[in-house]
């Protein structure tokens, strides 16, 4: 896939805006992003503040007599033991909330992982939240959905059978996707589905999950909601952070907040949502140490 292919509808040509927003301050770009951006000091504040923003939707809903309908991600997941013990400590109950999980990795048939497989989003939520909530507080099972290869094709239903999405979490790609809606051309109006990961995403993940970067074994299908359930969301919140050693998601950062909107870039449209930030740390909001 090359990048600046295609028109505005399309693919953009991105590469002076990249240098031009690279070279921001972390003021200029605070100053530039007019409200939607908040910087933490460090990422364990970051994961804080996540974990913190979640638990305390809950509370408000509940108090409210209301329902909490959120997306939620598997990257980040580090605010998820922060929240496990929120909820536990503060009693925060979930028995009014739906969770439905942005996406999850499939085999080469097209079936999603099973929940002991290291990869499973699912698996992961359960080791790190869902099984240590206690069970009084515990959300209903029924009430957490991950994309399958069962309901793909109900989601969305399922999401405008609840009354829609309050908040959606999430982080953002090297390339600009949330969940796994990637660059493709009308990917704004896009559905759940099953795709297929392209070389960045299976790059990029088989270096940050464990297996050594093993791309030849890596998952290449996945299903994942549309970009229309996340743009329909009545508040969106992302979180771009580098994350570790590797400088990659500082230009991702600048172009979701500040770069033309398109296909090639799909965190841009956000731009047009009503009510949307981004949380990022220092490092990450740092021009790189090199602009190239």
């Amino acid at each position: 896939m090359i990048m600046g292919k295609y028109t505005f509808e399309g693919f953009i040509d991105r590469r002076e805006e990249a240098r031009r927003l690279l070279s921001l301050s972390i003021e200029e770009l605070l100053e530039k992003a007019k409200g939607h951006l908040l910087v933490f000091e460090n990422l364990e504040k970051l994961y804080e503040h996540i974990a913190r923003s979640i638990a305390d939707e809950i509370k408000k809903n509940n108090i409210e007599g209301k329902p909490t309908r959120l997306i939620l991600p598997i990257g980040p997941v580090e605010q998820y033991p922060i929240l496990r013990d929120i909820v536990n400590d503060e009693c925060i109950s979930l028995k009014n909330c739906h969770f439905f999980f942005m996406d999850e990795y499939c085999d080469d048939n097209g079936h999603v992982l099973p929940e002991e497989h290291p990869l499973s989003f699912r698996g992961t939520v359960k080791r790190l939240f869902l099984d240590h909530v206690k069970p009084e507080l515990n959300i209903p099972p029924e009430r957490v959905v991950f994309p399958t290869h069962h309901n793909i094709h109900k989601i969305a239903d399922m999401i405008r059978n609840v009354g829609g999405i309050d908040t959606c979490y999430g982080g953002i790609g090297i390339h600009g996707h949330i969940a796994f809606n990637e660059p493709e051309v009308g990917v704004a109006d896009s559905e759940p589905r099953l795709v297929y990961l392209n070389d960045f995403t299976v790059t990029m993940n088989a270096i940050r999950t464990g297996v050594g970067g093993n791309i030849v074994n890596f998952p290449r299908k996945a299903v994942t909601l549309g970009m229309r359930q996340i743009l329909e969301a009545r508040r969106i919140r992302l979180c771009a952070r580098n994350g570790g050693p590797w400088d990659w998601a500082n230009t991702a950062l600048r172009i979701a907040l500040l770069g033309r909107i398109g296909d090639d870039f799909p965190v841009t449209y956000i731009q047009k949502h009503a009510d949307y930030m981004i949380v990022t740390d220092k490092d990450t909001a740092s021009p790189p140490k090199h602009i190239i």
